[in-house]
């Protein structure tokens, strides 16, 4: 391989010669070799994107010549694209201000920049990074790396589940099966009604990721390395986080205190509080329709879910519900997720937060596999549920919980001596009402009807 020689504040360095960065990023990229998990892509984007707005707003106030801005705009417009992704090497376990990947950036756009405008017309330092610090820009591409996250890939996937769901809906109004509770019978309910408690619950968690992305619209951009502001010109804060919205079309805003910005994640973690949200309510959905689906003879077997592959190496024939097991495994991970988030951001000192890149490595996994979950979920298993309204009947009628129907005419207790010698004698509700003298075989059928109990209101 073949090097060259790059300087900084501690010396020289042997860098690549075909990698854009320098050697700020080479000492990282040596001095920390740490497991396999590389700055998430989504970050690059977020720093192309923020450097970019950066040297426009300092343009505007004055800063930068117009040669410097066109040169740096054109090589943080190839770090957006995913252009350039080969020369952001740097793992996430380095230093906690993410300062390393900042200055990755620095370097990578600095020399990029410099190649483009074919001279050396970009420092890293002091052009790429002007009137900016490490500790103001790594929570700036954080937040820009989490609401594009969510807004553009989250969300996506979450509507088209809640389509789905709202046609298997209409599909099977009016089919009533048995509804159950502790895992026991319970009263009738209607399959729509069911599908509908797991399309609110999609509805309800993209709400509140809704409400989560005011806090992670504010931007830390403009408090450099404590939150005053120093070396940071008049208007910059502002400026900047313009730029931001003109360049992804998501409104941000300049974070009121950045004495606040710097140091707490709080908005980190109430968004990924919905996250884990989500992936509690994606948890319930899975499990229903595994155990909705269980057999096929000997489980409840009271939907069709599609067959995509086998799912024995020594028992022929079988299919299991992997996309159920896959989602629910999904769920568990950004549940763990969450935690590591927690930690991360209660480690706030003084001024400034030093485990960002392991709070933002963990939450964007969480909306990376939240998405992909959910689109895999939808594709191969929930778009093609389909009802077994034979079996739905048979359980509905072989329920003892239909007993509740009775209550208004022959009273609690009654009702419950009737189901009690029912399920002791293997004999019909009907059979053991009738035997007790509680109600004749006439009355029972006038007042039995189970399909109509999950519509009690009409």
């Amino acid at each position: 391989m073949e090097y060259r020689i790059e300087k900084d504040t501690m010396g020289e360095m042997q860098v690549p010669a075909d990698r854009y960065w320098a050697a700020q990023t080479q000492r990282s990229y040596q001095n920390f070799r740490i497991g396999d998990e590389v700055m998430p892509r989504e970050i690059t984007h977020a720093f192309g994107i923020l450097k970019k707005a950066a040297a426009l707003a300092n343009y505007k106030l004055g800063k930068l010549s117009e040669a410097k801005v066109k040169a740096i705009g054109a090589a943080c417009d190839e770090v957006i694209s995913g252009k350039l992704n080969s020369h952001f090497p740097l793992v996430v376990w380095q230093t906690g201000s993410g300062t390393q990947s900042n200055m990755n950036a620095n370097e990578v756009i600095a020399n990029r920049g410099n190649e483009i405008a074919g001279e050396k017309l970009l420092h890293p330092n002091d052009d790429i990074n002007k009137s900016q610090s490490s500790n103001d820009t790594f929570p700036t591409a954080m937040h820009i790396a989490a609401v594009l996250s969510i807004e553009d890939k989250l969300f996506p996937a979450m509507d088209q589940l809640i389509q789905t769901l709202k046609r298997l809906e209409t599909e099977n109004e009016g089919i009533v099966k048995s509804g159950r509770t502790h895992l026991q019978d319970a009263v009738p309910i209607a399959f729509s009604q069911e599908i509908s408690g797991w399309r609110n619950m999609v509805e309800k968690t993209k709400a509140q990721l809704t409400l989560a992305l005011d806090g992670l619209k504010e931007l830390a951009l403009g408090g450099t390395a404590v939150g005053t502001g120093l070396n940071a010109p008049k208007g910059f804060a502002e400026e900047v986080a313009a730029q931001v919205s003109a360049l992804t079309g998501k409104t941000f805003v300049t974070a009121e205190n950045k004495y606040h910005a710097l140091t707490a994640k709080d908005e980190l973690v109430f968004a990924h509080g919905a996250l884990k949200a989500l992936a509690c309510n994606l948890m319930k959905i899975a499990n229903d329709v595994r155990w909705l689906a269980s057999g096929p003879r000997d489980g409840l077997g009271e939907i069709f879910i599609p067959e995509n592959e086998p799912g024995s190496s020594i028992m022929p024939g079988k299919v299991n519900p992997t996309q159920c097991e896959s989602m629910t495994m999904v769920a568990v991970q950004v549940m763990a997720n969450d935690v590591a988030v927690g930690v991360g951001a209660s480690q706030g000192n003084f001024e400034l937060n030093v485990f960002m890149p392991v709070i933002i490595y963990n939450f964007l996994q969480s909306v990376r596999l939240l998405s992909d979950g959910i689109i895999s979920f939808e594709k191969n298993c929930v778009t093609g549920i389909k009802a077994n309204k034979e079996k739905m009947k048979h359980n509905l009628y072989n329920s003892l919980m239909l007993v509740t129907a009775l209550n208004p005419y022959i009273g609690y207790e009654n009702a419950a001596k009737t189901a009690k010698k029912a399920y002791k004698e293997n004999i019909s509700l009907k059979e053991a009402c009738v035997a007790l003298g509680f109600l004749t075989a006439e009355k029972f059928d006038e007042v039995f009807r189970p399909e109509e109990m999950a519509y009690p209101q009409k």
